[in-house]
């Protein structure tokens, strides 16, 4: 495994980082989640292929996916050995504090995850979403606090706007508050829009991101068509994919199979080529697609290859926001 540096921080990550969306109890959010037992040998993996940058959030599972990543973090590693990162802004619960970015949730949404994840400081903490209802001044200075008070490291955005982010970070600096190191954003052979603005600006402001769905809920490790237990029951997957996919997935086969390795390996080293990108998030639900992710660290595509693969590409709205 290599590592390099999130964004300025002198955080070091693991070039693949284990996705804990599915390594939770079943909810009506992921029916497909694999539960704890069926989850332990994935992050006995990651330790193994060096994988310690560990991602997940505080509405995944309801909570059971940091509870698990806890307990296995305890399990496999050493707390200062594992990269724990979590988000919050999403709806965990009812009422004015389940949700959003204001003080009074942050603090609540923070503490909560700090005990199921049973450790006394996160990471990288990262709104899942930006905010409209909530100033940025008050959110930017609630997480200049959590850093301020040590329960977490260091500050991650999630899947927004340019003009949005841009905002965020500039508040941060006219208050002297904690700027972001990371930007969690969708980004795959088959949605490259965030490269028309977003990474831009992440270049400028020398941010990392950490794409999330880089193989496309699994579309680009699979010949098209072919279907599994959560591509028939991922709504996020059925709502942000479509045939048009289908001659990127095809060219991702056509590369994989001149090379003789999977598919998902070619699409994660073409994600992975880019230089904002620090470690895409790979949602593992067996060892085996760890192995994949881990090997793709060491592919160097060609011209040729990446011509291939990115000719099919068609403009297309952004989605996930």
């Amino acid at each position: 495994m290599k590592y390099v540096q999130l964004g300025s921080s002198g955080l070091r990550v693991s070039r693949i980082a284990l996705g804990c969306m599915g390594l939770a109890h079943p909810t009506g959010r992921n029916p497909w989640a694999l539960g704890e037992d069926a989850a332990q040998p994935i992050f006995r993996r990651a330790v193994e292929l060096g994988i310690t940058f560990w991602d997940t959030a505080n509405v995944y599972g309801d909570g059971t996916s940091e509870e698990i990543l806890g307990r296995a973090a305890r399990r496999y590693t050493r707390r200062e050995d594992v990269i724990i990162a979590t988000k919050v802004g999403l709806p965990a619960h009812d009422g004015p504090t389940g949700s959003g970015l204001s003080r009074q949730a942050i603090m609540e949404q923070l503490d909560a995850s700090l005990r199921r994840l049973g450790t006394d400081y996160i990471d990288l903490y990262q709104i899942h979403r930006f905010d409209p209802h909530t100033p940025v001044e008050e959110t930017m200075e609630a997480l200049h606090d959590v850093v301020a008070t040590g329960k977490a490291r260091f500050l991650g955005a999630s899947s927004m706007t340019a003009w949005q982010f841009s905002k965020m970070q500039y508040v941060a600096d006219l208050h002297s508050r904690t700027r972001f190191v990371s930007m969690q954003d969708q980004y795959s052979l088959v949605q490259r829009e965030e490269e028309r603005e977003m990474f831009g600006l992440l270049a400028d402001q020398h941010v990392s991101s950490l794409p999330w769905c880089p193989l496309a809920k699994g579309r680009l490790a699979r010949p098209y068509g072919e279907r599994t237990r959560r591509s028939d029951a991922d709504p996020t997957g059925q709502r942000f994919f479509d045939d048009a996919d289908r001659p990127i997935v095809d060219a991702v086969h056509t590369v994989a199979d001149a090379r003789g390795i999977p598919m998902a390996r070619v699409a994660l080293a073409w994600v992975l080529s880019h230089p904002v990108v620090a470690a895409p998030i790979v949602g593992a639900t067996a060892p085996s697609h760890l192995d994949d992710a881990a090997g793709a660290v060491d592919i160097a595509l060609s011209d040729r290859e990446r011509a291939v693969l990115t000719l099919p590409y068609t403009p297309r709205q952004p989605t996930g926001y």
